[in-house]
Order: C-alpha cells, then structure tokens, then sequence
C-alpha cells in the first residue's frame, strides 16, 4: 500500500463544480491515486454544516462511477474538522486518497524498517518565487 493522505479541496459556493470533480476521477482513472473515500462538506452563508456523500449528487454519476465505492472512513469528526477551514458560503471536498504511484518506494522503504517522518505542502506559488528567484541570482531571468 502507499502512502494515504487526507485532502480537503475547498471551493467558493455551496455546490462543487463537475468540472473539479471530473479531474478528480481522472486521477484515479489513471492511476495516479486510489480514492478510498469521499465526503462533500458545505458551510452555509449563515455558517450551519452539513455533510453528503458524493454520490448523492445525480450531476456527478459519470465522475462517481469512475471515485469507486465509498468507504465510510471519513466521519462527523473529519467532516468538523475540515469546516473550520471554510469560509461561509463555501463547500469542500475530503478526498481519502492513497498514492499508488508511490506504493513500490513505501514497500522498499517499509522493508528497510524506515517510515515517512513528515511532508510539508508547498504552494505552488512559493515554488515559483523560489525558481524565479535563483534563476535571477545566477543571471537568468
């Protein structure tokens, strides 16, 4: 198994775009990752919570198809948890995912008695600054 991870993809609006969860399935349509579970949580206007499953969402059938079967995983306590980060009158989508591209380096790692110690998540943004950055310094830019 590879490394899990549990992602929160927060959206303006109290409905998810198809577009976003398309991408989504495609991921797992091509490989990349194993999506173990799903839970869309909406922050109302007025800040009240609540939590569905993906697939009760008719506009999402051909996107759902593709997610697989849900797993029951995520809970209330992910789903509260994930909330404190929305703004109100936003939405979220948790995604359970597992890294399948990474399963082959976690057995070796596994094997060798290692463990994965931390990650940190670097925006994109930063990464580019940082690039931007060293390029200008060594006279590229």
């Amino acid at each position: 198994m590879g490394p899990m991870e549990c992602v929160v993809l927060a959206f303006p609006g109290e409905r998810l775009k198809v577009a976003a969860v398309t991408a989504v399935a495609e991921l797992r349509k091509a490989g990349q990752v194993r999506l173990i579970d799903s839970l869309v949580v909406v922050k109302s206007v007025t800040g009240e919570v609540s939590t569905s499953e993906l697939v009760e969402y008719e506009e999402y059938d051909e996107a759902t198809a593709e997610i697989g079967p849900e797993a029951n995983l995520l809970g209330p306590e992910d789903a509260a948890e994930a909330a404190e980060t929305l703004e109100p009158g936003s939405c979220a989508l948790m995604l359970l995912v597992e890294h399948v591209w990474a399963e082959r380096a976690a057995e070796a790692i596994r094997e060798a008695d290692g463990r994965i110690s931390g990650t940190v998540r670097i925006p994109p943004d930063h990464v580019e600054q940082a690039r931007e950055a060293a390029l200008a310094a060594a006279g590229r830019s």
